[in-house]
């Protein structure tokens, strides 16, 4: 299973330990985490994954890891900005978005659009997204998913 994590480049603390958590709670499942592989929710998320033994995938938006977070396993180069957030879709299974702006809002879009479940942690309330209110819940909803 690879679970796409979004969310804001920036966020508050409590943000990054929700984040971490799911991370965490990601890599125990034996998961992949996939994301944008820069700061914010994405490093707090590949954070709490590696730290747990846990195998993370960072899609840049640029062609060099300068700006890469530093708990990525493995990184892809795209030079394509904020396009790479259709490879970030297409390649997890299922996605979990964490309080977010704009850029997470155009991940859930193309998510939806390609009828691939997303579970929302204080994010964007619209048709299509479940609500979930801990990472607990979303590994919860995604094991159910695997499990249909």
């Amino acid at each position: 299973m690879q679970v796409g994590v979004i969310g804001g480049r920036y966020c508050s603390p409590k943000t990054a330990e929700i984040a971490e958590e799911l991370g965490a709670l990601i890599a125990k499942q034996g998961w992949t985490l996939i994301c944008g592989g820069r700061g914010g929710v994405m490093e707090a998320a590949c954070r709490g994954a590696i730290e747990t033994g846990g195998v993370t995938i960072g899609v840049l938006p640029d062609s060099t890891d300068q700006k890469a977070n530093d708990f990525l396993t493995y990184t892809i180069r795209t030079g394509m900005g904020e396009g790479r957030n259709v490879i970030i879709v297409h390649s997890s299974d299922v996605l979990v978005a964490i309080h977010g702006k704009y850029g997470t809002l155009s991940e859930i879009a193309l998510a939806l659009a390609r009828k691939k479940p997303v579970f929302g942690i204080g994010t964007w309330s619209i048709p299509g997204v479940e609500p979930v209110k801990t990472p607990e819940e979303a590994i919860a909803r995604i094991k159910d998913l695997a499990d249909a």
